[in-house]
């Protein structure tokens, strides 16, 4: 099980991850800038009884029912879409904090890899005498 995550993760190009994640980040917040400033339709509520010049002409009051049902479709989609560009943009912060995360974890290991192989010479160092 351990074996195939191990796999996973060495298959992915962190370089690129890395390399990329600010690029991601900015695209976020004009993404999120750009849906967010653009007002929502209001909502017109669908009249519930028909005006009397509908009742007259059957086709305008298809194209009213009609105007209003794609009004309502529209504000709906906008909702969605501002919703998604926010998770978007969450989701991008996040991967930008985690390869921050990622970038201090190398440096460390660098550190400790070098403060190792000190230790070790100077152990080996310290035997051979």
């Amino acid at each position: 099980m351990a074996l195939g995550w191990l796999m996973v993760l060495q298959s992915v190009p962190w370089s690129d991850v890395i390399a990329n994640a600010p690029k991601l980040a900015d695209g976020a917040k004009k993404l999120w800038n750009t849906v967010a400033g653009k007002p929502a339709l209001p909502k017109q509520p669908v009249p519930q009884t028909q005006p009397a010049a509908s009742s007259d002409n059957p086709a305008l009051a298809a194209l009213d029912a009609r105007a209003a049902a794609l009004e309502t479709a529209v504000s709906d989609l906008h909702g969605q879409m501002t919703a998604s560009s926010e998770l978007i943009k969450s989701l991008a912060e996040q991967n930008a904090q985690l390869v921050k995360r990622i970038e201090a974890n190398r440096v460390r290991m660098l550190w400790l890899t070098a403060a190792t192989a000190v230790l070790a010479i100077a152990v080996i160092a310290a035997w051979l005498r």
